[in-house]
């Protein structure tokens, strides 16, 4: 699936932020782990990509829903508001 550079660039952001997990990827942009994975191996730097995925895989990123606290059912923050079209309203 081919991106424009602003869907690519929320795709790293995304991606990089600890607490947003794949499924909310997936929700906005309907791709997958693994292409999530594809991508970031692509944009980044190879040293940026492996401490990416070596966080990804340690038990300080909720990227996987898996490892979650399960009383969290949210894709995103309490106070943050409404996103549309993948812009975050400023305050």
């Amino acid at each position: 699936m081919a991106f424009s550079e602003s869907e690519k660039d929320r795709i790293i952001e995304m991606a990089w932020e600890d607490r947003t997990p794949f499924e909310a990827i997936r929700v906005q942009f309907e791709i997958s782990e693994g292409e999530v994975i594809k991508l970031m191996r692509r944009e980044l730097k190879p040293k940026s990509f492996r401490l990416w995925r070596k966080r990804v895989n340690s038990g300080v990123s909720q990227k996987h829903l898996k490892k979650r606290n399960p009383d969290i059912n949210r894709f995103k923050c309490s106070r943050q508001r409404a996103i549309s079209g993948n812009k975050i309203s400023k305050r």
